[in-house]
């Protein structure tokens, strides 16, 4: 039961990232005199902010199982896939922030107040370092995970791939909040109207999708590891088959 408060107090510090970031990007917003429904409509359009949403929900129902079913058996099929569907994009948001993205400057906080500043600082680490961190330790330590079948995968891609659909198909519907364009992408790099087009945004996309099969093996091989490493040690939350 002791992990279940490990996993709270990871939803908890999570959610408190995506409320800085609300209150961030409200202020901003206000100080750039521009619509707030379609600003906080982008916010929780982001991939980190619906990414950090889903782990936050995922965490706090693995917690509440685990609570309510103390013992050493497997969590469900359904917990594990949860819990590995929003590791993966938590842990890709963190590896291309600190490598790609950490350091740039952005426009818009030059105007920020100390006190905006420090939250969106904080917002920034919670999502891209404390965050990721977590969940690698969860992936390595957390007791009760279940192995995953390799189909898992499935979902693994499923998920990215349906957020990168809705935003495609999004980006043409709204106009950009500060009004210079009549569409808004989330990222330069999914604009189709930047150099190289849909081909560009496509190419990715695909790019991505691969960074997230590459990550779900990852996942899925240390989770059989895991268990497999379990059952020769007699362990039983480690009882039954391998799922295939």
């Amino acid at each position: 039961m002791h992990w279940a408060w490990f996993r709270i107090a990871a939803a908890i510090t999570g959610f408190s990232g995506v409320v800085a970031g609300f209150i961030v990007n409200v202020d901003r917003a206000a100080r750039q005199g521009q619509g707030l429904g379609d600003v906080l409509a982008n916010y929780f359009s982001l991939f980190t902010i619906v990414s950090t949403s889903l782990s936050v929900a995922a965490l706090l129902v693995a917690a509440s199982w685990a609570m309510r079913h103390p013992g050493s058996s497997r969590e469900p099929l359904g917990i594990a896939l949860a819990i590995a569907a929003v590791t993966a994009p938590v842990l890709l948001l963190g590896l291309v922030y600190n490598i790609l993205l950490r350091g740039l400057p952005s426009a818009v906080a030059l105007g920020d107040s100390a006190g905006i500043a420090m939250l969106d600082e904080y917002a920034v680490e919670v999502l891209h370092v404390v965050l990721p961190i977590y969940f690698v330790l969860d992936l390595l330590l957390a007791p009760r995970r279940r192995a995953l079948p390799w189909w898992s995968l499935a979902v693994l891609v499923g998920y990215p791939l349906l957020w990168a659909t809705y935003t495609m198909v999004r980006g043409e519907r709204v106009g950009n909040p500060d009004g210079t364009t009549p569409w808004w992408y989330p990222y330069p790099f999914l604009d189709p109207h930047g150099p190289g087009g849909y081909a560009s945004a496509f190419l990715y996309i695909g790019a991505i999708l691969v960074g997230f099969l590459a990550i779900g093996t990852m996942i899925v091989m240390i989770g059989r590891y895991r268990e497999r490493r379990a059952t020769r040690h007699g362990a039983s939350a480690a009882h039954g088959p391998l799922p295939v």
